[in-house]
């Protein structure tokens, strides 16, 4: 089934009476054996998906600190087919956790979307999400991803007109990703983006599970999320930017992150019955 792993992991959340709490990291940075080493960590403490960046050249949705690790991960030489044989080899150690990717365009068109698609397949990818593809374009590309068993993801924006955000309601599987506000990633003290009506408005559409991203770097932030009824939260800019700094000072990455998953998971509680299919 299409999504399968999205779908246990939201049953076992909704069970739990809590959202979901999944990190970003980009592949291959800041090498690619300490990528695979942070997200087997990320796992090991608790994460319950994965979303991973694919380096690309010019990450338009991206701030400052996730275009610096892609730069990084670009100039050690990372390629797609190296991305994609480093989730493979991730997937071969966990079965069960959903791994989503971020990729732009232009690496995606470079090739049929049969064969791009069944390559993510194959590497055990659950969702892809191109960031700059116009919902309005994208009926073969999101049909093809389904038949090749991979769920296209797509962003819906604070500021996105009603057909639009029916439209991705319509198309998005495994869940859909909410933009806590307009612009690109990265940190703030506060969320102030109009996150909430955008959630209602998904509901009301019928879409597959909001998950809200862009500025999760605080607890504080998970929480006001999952309380708007966001079925989970993805904590990016954070995240690359401690894995780089455990880099830096050679430090032990598992003692690094275990703690901040498990911060940010303790805040994922919420009343019962907050969203419902």
């Amino acid at each position: 089934m299409i999504g399968h792993r999205y779908a246990e992991m939201f049953a076992r959340t909704d069970a739990e009476n809590r959202g979901a709490f999944i990190p970003f990291l980009v592949v291959g940075d800041p090498t690619p054996e300490l990528f695979l080493a942070a997200a087997q960590g990320l796992i090991d403490a608790g994460a319950d998906a994965l979303e991973l960046g694919i380096p690309f050249s010019d990450p338009t949705a991206d701030g400052p600190v996730v275009q610096a690790a892609v730069n990084r991960a670009l100039a050690a030489g990372v390629t797609p087919g190296d991305c994609f044989a480093l989730i493979a080899q991730l997937r071969r150690q966990n079965s069960a956790v959903p791994v989503g990717i971020l990729t732009y365009a232009n690496a995606v068109f470079q090739q049929p979307f049969d064969v791009y698609f069944q390559r993510v397949f194959a590497a055990g990818i659950d969702a892809v999400l191109t960031a700059d593809l116009p919902i309005a374009e994208a009926d073969a590309y999101a049909a093809q991803a389904e038949q090749c068993g991979v769920c296209p993801v797509f962003i819906a924006p604070p500021d996105a007109p009603d057909e639009a955000l029916r439209r991705i309601a319509q198309r998005s599987r495994g869940y859909t990703y909410v933009v806590s506000r307009s612009g690109v990633t990265g940190c703030n003290a506060h969320l102030t983006g109009d996150f909430r009506a955008t959630i209602a408005r998904l509901k009301a559409a019928g879409a597959v599970r909001p998950v809200v991203g862009f500025g999760i770097g605080e607890p504080s932030h998970v929480a006001q999320v999952v309380q708007a009824g966001a079925a989970g939260a993805i904590s990016g800019s954070r995240v690359v930017d401690m894995v780089h700094q455990v880099f830096l000072q050679r430090g032990d990455l598992r003692v690094a992150l275990s703690p901040f998953v498990e911060k940010m998971k303790r805040v994922t509680k919420r009343e019962p019955n907050v969203w419902k299919e």
